[in-house]
């Protein structure tokens, strides 16, 4: 995609500060981080979301990040990470190019927003035709 920055990032005809690439991935930091050290796992295959990914470079992201997440603990010893994926700009996806956030937070650091979505008890009936409506749309 010409007007992708994560495109033009892994092309190099974009700079970025890198924190590993491999053949199917790159790591690099978020120029608008949420904590120090929020990395960006990206796949090399550009796909908008996670309805478009490919099962091999989904499998690559996944594996990057995990390899990824033990360098932030060994380097920033954070209390936790949180992994977050957007998909569509209906929950604030910006960059239409598949990517996983790991985001570190330290001690020192607020809660993440992100890991308080507003989560409420559910109605367990409700709960249950929601559940059997997804599993039957399952292919």
């Amino acid at each position: 995609m010409e007007e992708c920055i994560f495109c033009k990032i892994i092309k190099g005809e974009a700079p970025c500060f890198k924190v590993y690439e491999d053949e199917k991935t790159i790591a690099f930091e978020d120029i608008n981080p949420v904590t120090q050290g929020h990395t960006l796992i990206v796949p090399k295959t550009h796909a908008e979301n996670l309805y478009e990914i490919d099962p091999e470079s989904l499998s690559a992201v996944h594996l990057t990040s995990q390899k990824v997440i033990r360098a932030i603990q060994k380097a920033l010893n954070p209390i936790g990470v949180a992994a977050v994926q957007l998909n569509g700009r209906g929950v604030n996806q910006i960059i239409m190019h598949y990517h996983l956030h790991l985001m570190p937070r330290s001690a020192d650091e607020p809660p993440l927003a992100a890991s308080d979505c507003g989560a409420q008890q559910a109605d367990m009936e409700a709960l249950k035709r929601t559940a059997e409506k997804i599993a039957a749309a399952v292919e």
